[in-house]
């Protein structure tokens, strides 16, 4: 009996463009992990369902037929676990109908635009509607008459929470202060726009200083140096509060 072998990518990172697509295209069917993830090492390992076949199944791989069982396929599929979880480092399909993506980790978007989708993406959290992820996907691709299919809704939604997992770690001090922020932008009674529209004025207001001549020029300004400074900024907050705790 020939032996069935087969590479699998190790990681989110690993995967092309196709293979996101294939992914999200899953979950937005509402599929099960355990589904997800078979369908995903039938694909990704190029392997043939032929026929059911005893207590196993026969298949074909590279023009090869093998016989697998249930067992070997529900331990193949742990090779996939990493489909369960966010990205732990952001991915994204490049390119949707000839629209190119920002960069993965934002590097080429300016505060202002990255205020704007963070505030949809806030919204989709509340509200659940699928508009806000297009209206996401129109500003990370570039593109204001581009409608997304259900699997690309997912890939922004999957990406910017990849980016925000991401920069809680590269920018810790900001956004350690901002969980309580996003926490109670859904907690209290307020309207869902007033929360984030004072949400993005704090931000703007700290690194302004209250000087609203410089709020354009804050606005245009490269997303990762604002991050960083808006990092230093809460770090020397948090300097002070502890110096002053301490008197």
């Amino acid at each position: 009996m020939n032996k069935l072998s087969i590479t699998m990518p190790k990681d989110w990172s690993e995967l092309d463009d196709q293979q996101l697509y294939y992914v999200y295209s899953l979950i937005a069917a509402n599929m099960s992990s355990e589904q997800i993830k078979t369908y995903c090492l039938f694909r990704f390992g190029k392997i043939k369902m032929l026929s059911k076949y005893g207590d196993g199944y026969l298949v074909k791989h590279e023009k090869q037929e093998y016989l697998v069982n249930a067992e070997v396929i529900t331990q193949a599929i742990q090779l996939l676990n990493y489909l369960d979880d966010v990205p732990e480092h952001p991915v994204r399909i490049s390119k949707i109908k000839r629209h190119k993506a920002h960069d993965v980790l934002l590097k080429d978007m300016d505060f202002q635009s990255y205020l704007y989708v963070e505030n949809l993406y806030q919204g989709f959290l509340v509200t659940q509607q699928h508009n806000m992820l297009n209206e996401m996907g129109q500003m990370l691709y570039n593109s204001e008459k581009l409608i997304l299919s259900q699997a690309e809704k997912m890939n922004v939604f999957y990406w910017w929470t990849a980016v925000k997992i991401y920069f809680s770690k590269q920018f810790p001090n900001l956004f350690r202060q901002g969980a309580d922020e996003d926490s109670n932008l859904i907690g209290d009674s307020r309207s869902l726009s007033k929360k984030m529209h004072d949400s993005m004025n704090n931000q703007i207001r700290a690194l302004t200083k209250g000087d609203i001549t410089k709020e354009e020029e804050i606005l245009k300004m490269n997303l990762w140096r604002a991050l960083t400074e808006l990092d230093n900024l809460a770090r020397e907050s948090e300097e002070l509060n502890r110096k002053f705790k301490k008197k």
